[in-house]
């Protein structure tokens, strides 16, 4: 099994550059899903014989479903989250670099998702792109990272 952050066998785009861990992002979720739906079977069929112990032990079956599922999503969002602050930093540092003198002030009125967007774009397009996304032509990150044409490649993403 290669390691998460080895070179790539390919050169990354806008079309391949969203990155799918099949076991956290199909087995996984299908797996939660399944014991969701079965718990909440459980808990709704099981209902007219069950007792008080028996209606206890679905609900807390459900509640326990639930919680996985919750426990799995978190697990994926809070890291997403960090990496987005540290691409900001990145980005703000790069085009402080990079941007015109007429520019650089607006740089804060970038989103975070541009900004994001916009470090898919090579150095000599930065200007063009980010002047682009300020004066409002481009306003998506999928809009912005299909504009770039010299795709700088993020291999560490999550």
């Amino acid at each position: 099994m290669a390691e998460p952050n080895a070179a790539p066998i390919s050169t990354q785009s806008f079309a391949n550059h969203r990155r799918y861990v099949p076991g956290f992002h199909f087995v996984t979720f299908a797996l939660l899903a399944i014991n969701l739906l079965w718990a909440l079977f459980r808990l709704f069929y099981g209902l007219t014989n069950a007792g008080v112990l028996g209606t206890l032990d679905r609900v807390v079956n459900l509640a326990v479903a639930v919680a996985l599922v919750l426990l799995a999503w978190y697990a994926r969002t809070f890291p997403l989250k960090a990496q987005d602050r540290v691409i900001r930093l990145e980005e703000t540092l790069r085009l402080e670099r990079l941007l015109p003198a007429e520019l650089r002030p607006r740089i804060r009125e970038l989103s975070p998702g541009q900004l994001v967007a916009l470090r898919f774009a090579s150095d000599a397009e930065v200007p063009e792109l980010t002047r682009a996304v300020l004066d409002g032509k481009l306003k998506s990150a999928d809009e912005i990272k299909q504009r770039v044409q010299g795709w700088r490649a993020d291999h560490f993403r999550m």
